[in-house]
């Protein structure tokens, strides 16, 4: 199980790492983050913008965030204009990181029942194991950005949780 220590030290990584990325994005031009590289999801835009509806998405199921009017098809497409996707991407990294200051312990302990969109029924899973996801999955994605950002000449910045600045 996890605690509120936990919760707060990845949403401060989530924007540490988001910064670094977004800042070597933004270097790119607008051809450079849309050109299909063989991702998952294609091109680095594409990648971005799919990991910032997934963190919607899995907010939506924590607190009263929307839930974004669109399924995994279409998330690589719900931010297309790229100042938009990077001012809204720094603005929900602050909102995560204000949930991750107040999450209560007693409900990270509890259960959480909700509609996944990807099965396409109900689960109820333990509430932390839900929050775990929601980190790993930024780092399982970032990652892939990462890299595509390495094949098109960019350098992002160290990504160890040692050493994020305090």
């Amino acid at each position: 199980m996890i605690d509120r220590a936990y919760v707060q030290r990845m949403a401060r990584y989530n924007r540490w790492q988001n910064e670094s990325v977004y800042g070597i994005a933004h270097r790119l031009n607008d051809e450079e983050r849309r050109r299909e590289r063989g991702a998952f999801f294609g091109s680095i835009h594409k990648t971005l913008s799919h990991l910032l509806w997934a963190d919607h998405i899995q907010m939506s199921r924590f607190t009263n965030v929307p839930r974004p009017p669109a399924g995994i098809p279409e998330s690589v497409s719900l931010f297309p204009d790229w100042d938009a996707l990077k001012e809204e991407r720094a603005r929900f990294d602050g909102a995560i990181i204000g949930w991750a200051d107040a999450v209560d312990p007693v409900w990270l302990a509890g259960d959480h029942t909700y509609y996944s969109g990807a099965t396409k029924r109900e689960l109820t899973k333990p509430c932390w194991v839900l929050v775990t996801h929601l980190f790993n999955h930024q780092t399982h994605h970032r990652g892939q950005v990462h890299c595509l950002l390495t094949q098109a000449g960019g350098k992002p910045s160290d990504t160890d949780l040692p050493f994020m600045p305090e």
